[in-house]
């Protein structure tokens, strides 16, 4: 790897024992890619608490489709943001039960509201963020 740096970590036994561990049943080749991983997902973690900072994720929500005027207004929504969401599949779960899944890209903050306003939609029955990075930063 060109610019790849070696370094050194001290850390309790018990903790890298449990380290070691997770390395085995995640399946990371070696302690180093795990470490990189942790790192990266923080990076994540603080790209997402800066409110102007370009982001990507999922918003996965579970509804009543036969709950009157839902599906029009959760359409409404999405149209009112159109410039963030990239693609949305909808997944008939069953009968009565839809799920969606809208992949964004957009400044953190407004991902976050958006996220909170279709989550939030009565008769929404469960929902969830689901935060990732552009890959812009991260190597």
């Amino acid at each position: 790897m060109p610019g790849l740096m070696r370094f050194g970590i001290s850390m309790e036994k018990d903790l890298l024992e449990r380290l070691d561990r997770e390395i085995v049943k995640r399946g990371y080749p070696n302690r180093s890619e795990a470490i990189r991983d942790l790192i990266r997902n923080q990076l994540v973690e603080l790209d997402w608490s800066n409110d102007e900072e370009e982001v990507a994720g999922t918003i996965t929500i579970i509804y009543n489709h036969h709950v009157r005027g839902l599906s029009d207004l959760l359409l409404e929504l999405q149209h009112e943001h159109h410039e963030m969401i990239i693609s949305v599949m909808h997944v008939h779960l069953e009968h009565d039960h839809c799920l969606e899944v809208m992949v964004i890209k957009g400044r953190a903050a407004e991902a976050k509201e958006l996220a909170g306003r279709l989550i939030g939609v009565k008769g929404v029955k469960h929902g969830k963020l689901t935060i990732t990075s552009t890959g812009k930063g991260l190597t």
